[in-house]
């Protein structure tokens, strides 16, 4: 009664518990306390024990200087409830369109770091790209680069065998994110570490939603060619990075490395004011949803969204219905071919939904588009790894950043520009237009939806 937030899950436990005292409360015990969060909440009050390490002189006189003139002061106090912490000005964002470009930038901070290196991915493959990875990380070490590498243990299992053997071959340690008993049923696991960040000396950083696999480079011998987008960050909220790396390090590891060793003197050389959002099912739930509700209500003119899955809850629905009620003109881009059928199946439900809304859907082509991107208006930019479903947005961790400034937003929606006009526009008739057996299928799969 006290720990549980949804009262379906009250109900159901309660009841097992009265039907079965015995056996209910022994599975209550086991299946029904959420350890996680209550580790999460220890290490993430351990950190902030040990202090924050950002040069926050350097901060207050950079902020005196230059007065917030374009962020909305809506969303900045939404965000800093939320996550409890300040915007961090000077921020230098630089997106990286495409694997070949993401890659490059990546390899280049790794072979320029001399201090340290912390690198946290969902999937880590054993494959070209891979490998150009865990060799450029090698080298590192052998340079006396303190380097830490943190892997998903389902975001191993991609490919066979795996990164670990390689990892092993090269002499490098990593730690792997919640190992699983269930090699069967590995990809449909939940409460997994879908982040993705590279901290290199404590001073640049990358998150996005990129993985690291050679379909992202979409090389002519490519079987599942992607396209995404990555974002070099070099400012003050790589500070949030780091937090986020180390509190995932010390869940797993019990490591608590000297933050002096890891933590740099990022330049204030940039126009973007931002703030790192994790979230996941531990001290930091609902996060990044509540930060999405808070985005769309303070929309005045537009709503932008780039998902590889839109599979939102019911209050997000209403959200995106009520903006477009209110003349935001609201557009969301998905893929014109999922790589996951289920989830393009269910995702007819919510589509239909907020069509008739006057919200635009636009089906994005082909090579799968696993870009993750909201826009509000010409000022504010959500990035990072989180989609728009429950998996996102309860079950697994992830890491997003906002950002304030008109210069990365200008950026960005040329890039959804440019996508929208290559893309198709999707209808009402579109959807009712299908055959049974189709609208009877896309029924069943949405059932599912709560899992997906």
């Amino acid at each position: 009664m006290l720990q549980k937030r949804e009262t379906r899950a009250v109900l159901g436990w309660v009841g097992l518990i009265w039907l079965s005292p015995l056996i209910g409360s022994l599975l209550y015990c086991c299946f029904g306390v959420n350890r996680i969060e209550r580790k999460g909440e220890r290490i993430l009050d351990q950190i902030d024990a040990q202090g924050k390490y950002t040069l926050k002189r350097a901060v207050r006189a950079w902020e005196t200087r230059h007065q917030r003139t374009d962020t909305n002061m809506e969303l900045e106090e939404i965000g800093k409830w939320i996550t409890r912490r300040d915007l961090t000005p000077a921020n230098d964002v630089t997106p990286l369109v495409g694997g070949k470009a993401a890659y490059d930038s990546m390899l280049t901070a790794i072979d320029k770091a001399h201090r340290s290196i912390s690198l946290c991915s969902y999937i880590f493959d054993n494959d070209s790209s891979g490998r150009m990875f865990a060799e450029a990380l090698a080298n590192a070490t052998q340079r006396g680069v303190d380097v830490r590498i943190l892997i998903d243990d389902v975001g191993t299992r991609y490919s066979k065998p795996t990164i670990l053997t390689e990892f092993q071959r090269l002499g490098l340690s990593a730690a792997t994110f919640l190992p699983t008993s269930t090699p069967a049923l590995v990809f449909y696991a939940n409460l997994r570490n879908h982040r993705k960040i590279l901290v290199v000396d404590g001073e640049i950083g990358f998150t996005g939603g990129m993985n690291i696999r050679e379909g992202n480079l979409n090389l002519p011998r490519c079987k599942h060619p992607i396209q995404d987008v990555h974002f070099r960050f070099e400012g003050p909220v790589v500070e949030h990075f780091l937090e986020v790396f180390l509190a995932d390090w010390a869940f797993v590891t019990g490591e608590h490395p000297d933050p002096e060793k890891l933590f740099g003197d990022p330049p204030l050389n940039g126009t973007t004011w931002a703030r790192g959002i994790p979230d996941g099912p531990d001290a930091d739930l609902d996060n990044i949803r509540m930060v999405m509700l808070g985005a769309i209500a303070a929309a005045d003119e537009r709503v932008d969204i780039v998902t590889p899955y839109f599979l939102p809850d019911e209050s997000i629905i209403n959200s995106l219905n009520v903006a477009a009620m209110r003349g935001v003109r609201v557009r969301v881009l998905i893929p014109e071919e999922c790589n996951i059928r289920l989830v393009q199946w269910a995702s007819t439900d919510p589509i239909s939904r907020i069509l008739p809304y006057h919200c635009e859907v636009i089906r994005t082509s082909a090579p799968f588009d696993h870009s993750k991107i909201m826009l509000v208006d010409n000022d504010w930019t959500l990035i990072g790894s989180s989609n728009w479903d429950p998996r996102s947005l309860r079950l697994n961790f992830e890491f997003n950043v906002e950002c304030y400034g008109t210069q990365l937003n200008s950026e960005m929606s040329k890039l959804v520009d440019s996508k929208v006009k290559a893309g198709r526009r999707m209808s009402l008739e579109e959807l009712q237009d299908r055959n049974f057996a189709l609208r009877i299928r896309d029924g069943i799969a949405r059932l599912a939806t709560p899992y997906l």
